[in-house]
C-alpha cells in the first residue's frame, strides 16, 4: 500500500510543477503579448492600415526633420560665405546663390 501511495505522491508533485511552469508561461506570453500579434496577423486589413499609418508619420518625420538640418547647413554656408575666405567662399556663395534659386522656383 505505502508504494502506491509513493508514487501518487510522485504523480501529484510532478503535476503540481507540470502546473508551475504552465502557469509561468503563460503569463510569458501574456507579458510578450504574443494574442493581441495573432490577432494583428489574422486581420489583415488592420495591419495594413497600421502599417500606412506608421509609414506616413516617418515619411513626415524624415520631411521635417531633412528641412531642419538642410537649413541649419544652408545658414552655416551663409555665415562661412560672410566670412569672405579667400576659396572657399567662393563657392559656399555660389552654393547658397544655386539653392537660392532652386527655391524660388528659377532654373538654374
Amino acid at each position: 500500500m505505502s508504494g502506491k501511495t509513493e508514487d501518487l505522491d510522485g504523480v501529484k508533485q510532478s503535476l503540481n510543477t507540470l502546473k508551475t511552469r504552465l502557469e509561468r508561461i503563460s503569463d510569458d506570453l501574456e507579458r510578450a503579448k504574443i494574442a493581441e500579434y495573432v490577432d494583428l496577423l489574422n486581420r489583415p486589413v488592420s495591419l495594413m492600415w497600421r502599417n500606412l499609418l506608421g509609414g506616413t508619420a516617418r515619411g513626415v518625420g524624415i520631411a521635417i526633420g531633412f528641412t531642419f538640418f538642410a537649413a541649419t547647413i544652408l545658414y552655416m554656408l551663409q555665415m562661412l560665405g560672410k566670412l569672405n575666405l579667400p576659396i572657399i567662399g567662393d563657392y559656399i556663395a555660389d552654393i547658397v546663390r544655386i539653392v537660392q534659386h532652386q527655391l524660388e522656383g528659377r532654373a538654374y
